[in-house]
């Protein structure tokens, strides 16, 4: 292995990634691309592998390689021409969930595809019969918007006409979406370019060579990691609290065996799959323990399908982590996916408990909704997500108001919030004592209040942990609550939606009307703490004290 080569050809292409996603953010219409950054770039070689990506959503990091497999059955190498442009969102095909929409392009040299530019985002709008693509009262598939299978949306840098038509057609803002799908072509055809040009730098077997080394590298590198961790069987279980269909609750449980240098996580006694739209798809599920893997291990270690080969994914058909058609997924990826991993985490705790942090909020919030516009005379649709409290690590606090752990992604600034939509928001603000308390503290969640400033807004919300909080670990204790609250006009009590709008869930509800005056507040999780709050630093106390991080009273009944 040219060792040299290998750095250089990795860190281009890593490189050539990042812009990429630049020109995604810069040229998108909706807020979701240009200010929370969900989406990822990335590129696979001719069998759809991942060659490259850069540090954006971990969730389709874990699942590009995947998602290409799958498309490039579908329409072969050899069915390609060159400025064709594949797009793909089906969950049933290898996707994670329904709003995210692959885009890829293929790279010919010579006349033969050796590599793909990939770029998937969370489009705002699908259709489907919430506006946001969030519906938590789905009971199937057809509810959450419009499948696409792998379809060619450019054939040989020519638009497909009837493809944009039957896009356009199924959703409330076509003109946002139009902007939003342009953008991420205009991604995978930079990185198209980038890439061409690298490969001719090299010469084309020079590069494949190199490539192939790269994945064996990093395939070396995860096999020392899990060398490291002593051989043995960890399980753990975590919980979401309800499906918004049915008040139950159901387990995510993982079967971490660990043999010398692979790892198998079996999700054999996982819950059978739900009647709502918390159901992970099996993409998601490897995704999942992928981003766990990752989490555990060496940073550095460059992210390909070479990392992922010791690391072995079983999860049993029909459950809530591999979704049997037609049952809804939506919120598979949003909220099940950090229940896995953290499941998964709480596994390793019991083996390397130095390398774990607690729970995190685990939820995107996914607060969703649309309606007409006034001041700008058309229908807009948001997805707006919020950050939670991290779990505190064995050396320091959890990390206050970050993005879970398969996101990685941007709250959108008030000035922003406020100028494309109709709310006013009054407060928003770290959550106090919303941190496990421990020897290291969870970090906090947030509050935010927001006003309707029109005569109706359609709300729609995907979320978790208003009744099961973040586990700590090691006599840690658990991470606060999070909350969805309504206090309509004229009204002085804060009511959730089971209690306003007689909903099944406070979490995941579907088409609740505000009105000009009302206001909503959002709670988010805090993270689990880590040790025994006995432990703390008195000085940390103090200082936690003085910050606001925690009240008084917590501070003296609690430490």
């Amino acid at each position: 292995m040219d060792v040299v080569s290998v750095n250089i050809i990795n860190s281009s292409m890593v490189s050539i990634c990042r812009e990429m996603g630049i020109t995604l953010m810069k040229t998108s219409y909706s807020t979701i691309f240009n200010e929370a950054l969900d989406f990822t770039c990335g590129l696979a070689n001719a069998k759809g592998e991942l060659i490259a990506v850069a540090d954006y959503c971990p969730a389709m990091i874990g699942g590009m390689p995947t998602l290409i497999e799958n498309c490039i059955k579908e329409i072969p190498a050899t069915e390609m021409k060159p400025g064709d442009v594949i797009l793909h969102n089906d969950p049933y095909r290898g996707g994670l969930h329904l709003p995210e929409h692959t885009v890829f392009k293929p790279i010919f040299i010579d006349g033969e595809v050796v590599a793909y530019a990939v770029a998937i985002g969370h489009l705002a709008e699908v259709g489907g019969m919430t506006p946001g693509g969030f519906a938590g009262e789905a009971t199937e598939i057809f509810q959450e918007g419009l499948r696409l299978p792998p379809v060619k949306i450019v054939e040989q840098g020519k638009d497909n006409e009837a493809v944009w038509k039957i896009m356009l057609a199924n959703v409330r803002t076509p003109r946002y979406n139009f902007g939003d799908l342009k953008a991420l072509i205009s991604a995978a055809n930079l990185g198209e370019q980038r890439l061409e040009a690298l490969i001719n730098k090299y010469g084309k077997d020079f590069f494949m060579k190199t490539v192939d080394d790269l994945m064996d590298y990093s395939e070396r590198r995860m096999r020392a990691e899990i060398r490291e961790i002593p051989n043995g069987l960890y399980q753990f279980e975590d919980y979401v609290e309800n499906d918004g269909i049915e008040d139950k609750v159901f387990t995510i449980k993982a079967n971490v065996y660990v043999e010398n240098e692979e790892v198998v996580i079996d999700y054999e006694g996982t819950s059978p799959q739900a009647r709502g739209p918390i159901n992970a798809t099996y993409g998601v599920a490897k995704s999942a323990a992928y981003n766990a893997m990752l989490n555990l291990t060496d940073a550095s270690i460059p992210k390909n399908s070479g990392c992922f080969r010791p690391i072995h994914v079983v999860a049993p058909p029909g459950t809530v982590v591999n979704v049997d058609y037609p049952a809804p997924e939506v919120g598979g990826n949003t909220e099940t996916h950090p229940r896995i991993a953290f499941a998964v985490l709480g596994a390793f705790s019991k083996a390397v408990p130095e390398k774990v942090i607690a729970c995190e909020g685990g939820t995107h919030i996914n607060f969703v909704f649309g309606g007409y516009h006034e001041d700008y005379e058309e229908y807009y649709v948001c997805y707006d997500l919020e950050a939670v409290g991290w779990g505190a690590r064995p050396y320091a606090d959890g990390n206050d108001m970050v993005d879970s752990i398969n996101g990685n992604c941007r709250t959108t600034p008030v000035e922003v919030f406020e100028t494309r939509f109709p709310w006013l928001i009054e407060s928003f603000h770290l959550n106090q004592d919303s941190g496990g308390a421990g020897k290291f503290r969870g970090g906090l969640g947030a509050e935010k209040i927001l006003k309707c400033n029109a005569d109706l807004i359609t709300v729609s919300q995907m979320t978790d942990r208003h009744h099961i909080a973040p586990y700590g670990l090691f006599e840690g204790e658990e991470g606060g609550f999070g909350a969805t609250l309504i206090k309509k006009n004229g009204e002085d009590e804060w009511k959730d939606v089971v209690e306003a709008y007689g909903k099944v869930s406070s979490s995941k509800f579907s088409n609740i009307p505000i009105r000009r005056g009302d206001r909503v507040k959002i709670v988010t999780p805090g993270g689990g703490g880590y040790g025994s709050p006995s432990e703390r630093d008195r000085d940390m106390i103090m200082e936690d004290v003085l910050d606001g991080f925690i009240s008084k009273k917590a501070a003296e009944t609690i430490y």
